[in-house]
């Protein structure tokens, strides 16, 4: 009966990709935090979303990490160290190295710290490549979670999001679907009942032709992939201007999620 709940991590746990009515973002971890307050009385559940766009491990550490450990929770989600494996000849045992600190410090104080491992990215175009780079991080954090007792959202093994569908339009962040089957597999890892299975098949598809396809590249590349390049080489972050949505109360969540379903 987990009474507070901490999401610590960056655009994956903002929740990038599931806008809500006003534009801001909902996430996997909004919805897990529903699922959480589901099985408390009304009103019994505290919730703090820290995460920010963009963020690299070191500014996790130094910017969230302190605020989660003064909330001293039930639970925090720790997702950090995907925005540092993907830049170029980063070390992923250097950045496991400092994951474990962090894991170590919310340890100290929380009742439970949930880690989580990066995609297979094998159908990801712009980060396919990185997919040995990312293995091998997520061995690190399984060896963590090992030796600090955390249960581990395993987001390798979840075959459902390598459908396209679970995928927002940047392909580099999770759909509204994909967040949700995501919060379903957190519940799993936590051992709670949950009201679907985030393996469930999709719907089939109709065939795509090789212009659709291509259509779909050149749109992508355009709207997502020259920005994105643009920023690297400006030395910019997505999330420079943005600020943490803070304390959430899980009916307003519901809200929002059931204005936008």
């Amino acid at each position: 009966m987990i009474g507070s709940y901490v999401a610590v991590g960056d655009s994956f746990t903002e929740g990038v990709g599931d806008p809500g009515p006003d534009g801001a973002f909902v996430g996997w971890a909004d919805r897990f935090a529903v699922l959480l307050a589901d099985r408390r009385p009304e009103g019994d559940f505290q919730y703090t979303n820290l995460a920010v766009r963009g963020k690299l491990l070191d500014q996790i550490v130094a910017d969230q990490v302190p605020q989660a450990v003064a909330l001293a929770p039930d639970l925090v989600s720790l997702c950090a160290g995907g925005n540092d494996i993907i830049r170029p000849g980063t070390d992923p045992d250097e950045v496991a190295e400092r994951f474990e600190a962090a894991v170590a410090r919310l340890a100290e104080v929380a009742g439970t710290v949930l880690v989580t491992t990066g995609f297979d990215t094998r159908g990801v175009p712009l980060l396919k490549h990185l997919r040995g780079r990312i293995a091998t991080y997520n061995g690190h954090v399984r060896a963590i979670a090992d030796r600090y007792d955390c249960p581990v959202l395993d987001l390798w093994s979840l075959r459902s999001v390598q459908d396209r569908r679970a995928w927002d339009s940047d392909r580099l962040h999770l759909s509204p679907e994909g967040h949700t089957r995501v919060a379903l597999r957190a519940g799993q890892a936590l051992g709670l009942e949950i009201p679907a299975d985030p393996e469930q098949p999709w719907p089939p598809l109709p065939p795509r032709g090789t212009l659709d396809v291509r259509r779909d590249d050149v749109h992508w590349a355009r709207e997502h992939l020259v920005p994105w390049i643009g920023r690297r080489l400006r030395g910019e972050s997505s999330g420079d201007h943005v600020t943490a949505k803070g304390t959430l109360s899980p009916q307003d969540i519901r809200m929002r999620i059931a204005s936008v379903a």
